[in-house]
């Protein structure tokens, strides 16, 4: 538990630089049929020089229990206490009713909240737009989702998203990611307009119930640096989009049968450590590192059983994604890591 206040102690630094009201738009949702709860969003908030990112900072999903968004005057004491009341097997709207009783501020009017629980199988869920949060502001939820967003450019932003998630076939990644793409819209987050962009940052994460807390299965996010000069090149939505596929690619490809054990760890110094000291099938095998943008960092066979590389030119920090492929081409083992 002190890790983790220490860890929002760091969040609120952040946070206090930018401005008080985030331009949010976002989504929780569960899938009740395989149990996966998810959460995806964007904003104009640029990223921090650690994870989690832009607007992922927002993103609390629990495996197997529910999934909290905490955003228009985000603090992390908020988000925290939601976190705990979720712990504890309250439903979402009874969470929201104490949020607002116990504002870690004093003041819940400028708060926006996007709450989900799986519930075994009988999801619930519930939102809440304060009266003071910037226009356009507004929500809509039903059992097994909420979509919320403040700052906006019109009601337009959120009913795109909603139609987008319910019409939309496959996983629940897949419809969150549509979601997203339903947003993505110059001045949908209005502070980005000048870039010519929806936002500055976007994230999606996707929990499996047998997930561990701080290794969900699908955890992606693109954030363009709170400074940047000028126009985003690409809509940090459409970078969310290549590495979704990519991710989904690798991940599709993954076979139990021709998976072999490999471990990865870092040190520092951007040191990455391959072990497949419990494979006897890892030769003639390839390792290929990815950043984010799902460029490729570093590629190599592997020389042994033990395996150091450094992927990376110069200092990197956050998440990276390793994948080891067959001499047939199949990809027998890959995952993510992070480097601080």
């Amino acid at each position: 538990m002190k890790c983790r206040f220490i860890f929002l102690g760091f969040i609120l630094i952040i946070l206090s630089m930018i401005t008080n009201g985030q331009d949010t738009f976002s989504i929780v949702a569960i899938d009740s049929v395989t149990g996966e709860i998810g959460s995806a969003g964007a904003s104009c908030v640029g990223s921090s020089t650690y994870y989690p990112h832009g607007a992922a900072v927002l993103s609390d999903v629990i495996p197997g229990i529910g999934a909290i968004h905490t955003q228009a005057a985000y603090l992390a004491g908020n988000q925290d206490y939601a976190h705990d009341l979720m712990m504890l097997g309250l439903p979402p709207q009874q969470i929201i009713d104490s949020l607002l009783a116990h504002d870690a501020g004093n003041n819940p009017n400028p708060r926006q909240y996007g709450i989900v629980d799986y519930n075994n199988g009988h999801p619930r869920a519930a939102s809440y737009t304060g009266s003071t949060c910037q226009n356009y502001k507004n929500d809509t939820n039903n059992i097994y989702y909420s979509i919320q967003g403040n700052i906006l450019l019109g009601q337009l932003v959120l009913d795109s998203m909603q139609v987008r998630f319910l019409n939309t076939p496959g996983t629940l990644a897949d419809r969150l990611m549509a979601a997203l793409q339903g947003a993505k819209i110059v001045g949908a987050d209005t502070r980005c307009a000048p870039k010519n962009s929806s936002s500055q940052s976007s994230f999606i994460r996707v929990a499996r119930p047998t997930d561990p807390n701080d290794t969900l299965y699908c955890d992606l996010y693109m954030a363009y640096p709170q400074n940047y000069q000028g126009v985003f090149p690409v809509d940090p939505i459409d970078s969310l989009q290549t590495l979704y596929d990519l991710w989904k690619t690798t991940t599709s490809l993954v076979k139990k049968k021709n998976s072999i054990p490999v471990k990865v760890w870092t040190v520092p110094g951007g040191e990455m450590m391959f072990d497949f000291t419990g494979s006897q099938d890892y030769q003639d095998c390839t390792i290929t590192i990815f950043d984010l943008t799902g460029r490729i960092l570093f590629k190599s066979q592997v020389t042994g059983r033990k395996m150091s590389i450094h992927p990376f030119t110069g200092s990197y920090a956050g998440i990276c994604f390793y994948q080891v492929l067959s001499q047939n081409k199949v990809v027998v083992a890959r995952g993510k890591v992070m480097l601080k």
